[in-house]
């Protein structure tokens, strides 16, 4: 009992009709897939560049106000030191010197004056009414 000297059959899958109209072939186009992956890329990239771009400048401006915060910390120690100074007793004494002229017991005050202001003061007019208005520009621009 021979068989048929007929080749075995081969089962080979069944391809379904492939429709030929033209969004089928669109869709499945290389290009269009690559050119929808494109247009999803930048809708995703450009709120993303903003919103780096937004947070460099917050980050910039933080940077700012925390620069200006270690120089108003640093005026603040400055006038915190002043403070402590002025408050104690040599400032007190410092001060007293020199506005009111004191003095401790047993020390002598030497006084100089400076003889080009005198003479200025006096060049100027202190308050006399002698001479009249242009000898006074006179004497005070070319003496």
């Amino acid at each position: 009992m021979l068989r048929n000297s007929r080749h075995p059959r081969i089962l080979q899958p069944v391809r379904e009709a492939r429709p030929n109209n033209f969004f089928y072939r669109l869709v499945t186009s290389q290009r269009f897939l690559a050119i929808i992956g494109l247009v999803f890329l930048v809708a995703i990239l450009l709120p993303l560049a903003r919103t780096y771009s937004q947070r460099r400048l917050v980050e910039k401006e933080i940077e700012e106000i925390r620069s200006q915060i270690s120089e108003y910390e640093n005026q603040n120690r400055d006038l915190s030191e002043l403070l402590s100074y002025l408050q104690s007793d040599q400032s007190l004494e410092e001060q007293a010197r020199q506005s009111l002229n004191l003095k401790k017991p047993g020390e002598a005050v030497v006084v100089i004056e400076n003889k080009n202001a005198a003479a200025n003061a006096t060049a100027s007019g202190d308050g006399s009414n002698s001479g009249n208005n242009l000898a006074k520009w006179w004497g005070y621009f070319f003496n």
